[in-house]
């Protein structure tokens, strides 16, 4: 049975994030547990925040490929509670957003009021002379920054 827990685990664990498809669920730290019940795999996710539109896409993806490997009977929950944090990316996650063009988050996510950021470094060139374009990128999870030294825009995954 280990064994068996071990594979749908491995297969859940590469299923890709819709909104940023070099992230794996994993990767991104939305997958918090898999259990195997008999013949039936329970998967607990946590989304990026509550209203993110994407939880219903890692659903269908976590039972396709689930049900490919050759599990029948798969449930996936999906908890608020604990909110999900930019703490749980995992390092290797936070350098397949710098290769795919995405300033990770940085330091730890505010406990109570929220800090300013005066400068993110450019995911392209490493420069710190970037600024804050609009609050919201191409996801809710994302600001949109532009670099001035190399004149490339890019989005910055929020510390949440």
């Amino acid at each position: 049975m280990i064994a068996t827990l071990d594979r749908a685990r491995e297969v859940v664990a590469a299923v890709v994030d819709p909104e940023v498809p070099v992230l794996t669920i994993d990767d991104l730290g939305v997958l918090r547990d898999v259990r195997l019940d008999d013949d039936t795999v329970t998967v607990t996710i946590t989304p990026t925040y509550s209203g993110c539109p994407a939880v219903d896409a890692i659903r269908d993806d976590i039972v396709l490929a689930l049900t490919s490997a050759g599990f029948e009977r798969v449930v996936v929950k999906t908890t608020l509670a604990p909110a999900w944090t930019t703490d749980w990316m995992s390092d290797a996650g936070k350098r397949k957003l710098i290769a795919y063009g995405i300033a990770p988050p940085t330091g730890r996510a505010p406990a109570g009021p929220i800090r300013l950021t005066l400068s993110v470094a450019c995911p392209r060139c490493g420069s710190l002379d970037t600024r804050e374009v609009s609050r919201f990128g191409s996801t809710s999870c994302k600001a949109h920054w532009e670099c001035r030294a190399c004149l490339e825009p890019f989005d910055h995954f929020k510390a949440l």
